[in-house]
């Protein structure tokens, strides 16, 4: 920590709003712009392509995560993207009553992408560069779970706000170009805050490169940064390892695109009918806090018997609770609380059998170059979200819902195949003493 550090930069004073305004754009791109393209008109095909291949920022982010390091601090990279995707998310607003509304809103929502990828980069490694490690123990979890509350805003709050507004004005364009409009505002405000708040840690200076072509400056950058991918790549079972990353949640990337056209399809084209308010309440909050619970009890459970003994019990709570949609597309049940209980459901289990997949990708990690090959897993980790989720729409309209969620559950049988070859240590997440 930097040397009289001003009273204002205490931890409490900036964790809570960084990792809030952290989650806030993510759950905007890869959640609520499906609700809004729904709400416009666009079909279940479109809107899993477009919104699908939003995930490709934190597909490739380890790319350019040295660049993050050598080019200004981390610091500036924090307030600056905030202030970007707070005037991105104004674009989306103002792009939303024009003809071209699509072409517009995915530009800005593009930028949006990136910006955030990028954010995730500078907020992770400004979080250990300005705190000790007793404080960053102390603070993870309430940094994950600000991360969620902003999940929950987002999925939940801002759906049924723009619920409320539409059914007052008639209009979605209206409704959330409300939303969007103070979204914008909010991460706005969210970087003059930062710029003021954040302290400045000694540690948290840029590269000597006065560019990131500036190759120069550092003989040994560019060997390094190809010694890392290639040591990753060296990994023993490499290609079991990979597949895992891809495959676990293959099931999972096709459903979670299609649950919100799900829930708001009329019930004439195989939907449950449901307004944003209700879908806003049950999947966005209802859900997130079940899918949070779910995460919870998997890291109890975990650190008392290890990773290996919970790993099977883990990936048939992640994929058995698929069935519910089967029988939700099928049943087309119109009471709200039984259809509540069947998304909490499912959440809880995905939350608890993603426990695994994160504590994998860890215990993948493990060796030289932890960071970047942690870095590495989780740009599988999202490609594997990314393919599957662009082509889902195409795959239900042409099957159909009840068909289409029978085949997610069939989709996730590539992931108990290549559980059953995974190497892991017995030992591994097992607490001690």
């Amino acid at each position: 920590m930097s040397d009289g550090k001003p009273m204002v930069s205490r931890p409490w004073a900036w964790i809570p709003t960084l990792y809030f305004a952290e989650g806030l754009p993510y759950a905007l791109t890869m959640s609520v712009a499906v609700v809004l393209y729904k709400n416009l008109g666009l079909s279940n095909r479109d809107i899993a392509f477009y919104t699908g291949w939003l995930y490709l920022p934190w597909v490739i982010k380890p790319l350019w995560g040295p660049v993050v390091d050598r080019l200004k601090t981390r610091r500036h990279w924090i307030w600056s993207l905030q202030l970007v995707i707070g005037a991105a998310l104004a674009g989306v607003a103002c792009s939303l009553p024009t003809t071209h509304f699509l072409q517009l809103s995915l530009g800005f929502f593009w930028l949006v992408a990136f910006s955030s990828a990028t954010h995730d980069i500078a907020a992770d490694g400004f979080y250990i560069l300005a705190n000790t490690e007793q404080e960053q123990a102390f603070f993870s979890g309430i940094r994950n779970t600000c991360y969620r509350v902003a999940t929950i805003t987002a999925q939940g709050g801002l759906v049924v706000l723009a619920g409320v507004i539409q059914a007052r004005t008639g209009s979605y364009v209206t409704a959330w170009t409300a939303v969007f409009g103070l979204m914008a505002a909010l991460l706005a405000g969210f970087g003059l805050y930062h710029l003021c708040i954040l302290p400045r840690p000694s540690g948290d200076q840029p590269g000597h490169a006065a560019s990131a072509g500036d190759a120069s400056a550092s003989p040994g950058f560019l060997t390094e940064f190809f010694i890392t991918f290639r040591t990753f790549f060296q990994k023993p079972k490499i290609l079991t390892l990979l597949l895992f990353l891809l495959l676990y949640r293959l099931g999972e990337a096709q459903l979670v695109r299609m649950v919100q056209p799900f829930l708001l399809d009329p019930r004439a084209a195989g939907g449950l009918g449901l307004d944003n308010r209700q879908v806003g309440l049950i999947y966005g909050t209802l859900g997130v806090l079940s899918l949070l619970a779910g995460g919870l009890l998997g890291g109890f459970v975990v650190s008392r018997r290890g990773l290996k003994f919970w790993l099977w019990p883990m990936l048939l709570a992640i994929h058995l609770p698929d069935a519910v949609f089967i029988w939700l597309a099928y049943a087309q049940p119109a009471n709200v609380p039984v259809i509540a209980v069947g998304l909490m459901l499912e959440q809880f289990g995905y939350g608890f059998g993603f426990t695994a997949f994160m504590l994998y990708m860890i215990y993948l990690a493990r060796g030289p170059h932890p960071t970047a090959h942690y870095a590495l897993c989780t740009g599988f980790m999202a490609l594997g979200m990314m393919l599957p989720g662009s082509w889902s729409g195409w795959l239900q309209e042409h099957l159909g819902y009840p068909h289409f969620f029978l085949w997610v559950v069939l989709a996730t049988i590539p992931s108990f195949l290549v559980v059953a070859r995974l190497p892991l240590d017995p030992e591994f997440g097992r607490r001690t003493g």
